[in-house]
């Protein structure tokens, strides 16, 4: 699938032989669950359920009501800019220690009602 979205940005479709091949698992499994994950995702949305991506090595992205929020692990942000440089945004950001989260807190935990369908 390849579509417009709004400020001309291109979506490119998934290269589904390229995810198999890293994942080691046939291309077929890949869409599988690719497009089960989907399909309950958008069910679960669909119902104004909470939901929590927890993306491997990055965060987690919760979805509640209509609205997203991003929490990124220390360490992630670490790697990203270097620990001195992290520790230098965080007072000068003072909205940034909202947007990170410790890989051992419950992820329920950061919903606002407490309840969420994880997606791992």
């Amino acid at each position: 699938f390849l579509g417009f979205f709004p400020g001309d940005k291109e979506l490119e479709p998934l290269k589904y032989a390229k995810v198999a091949a890293a994942a080691h698992v046939s291309r077929q499994k890949v869409e599988s669950c690719i497009q089960g994950t989907t399909s309950l995702l958008s069910y679960c949305l669909g119902k104004g359920k909470n939901v929590a991506l927890v993306l491997k090595d990055i965060g987690v992205l919760l979805i509640e009501a209509k609205k997203v929020h991003m929490k990124f692990y220390y360490d992630f942000l670490e790697k990203l800019s270097g620990k001195e440089n992290l520790e230098k945004a965080v007072f000068e950001v003072p909205q940034l220690p909202d947007m990170m989260v410790s890989r051992v807190v419950p992820v329920a935990s950061l919903s606002f009602s407490g309840r969420v369908i994880i997606f791992p």
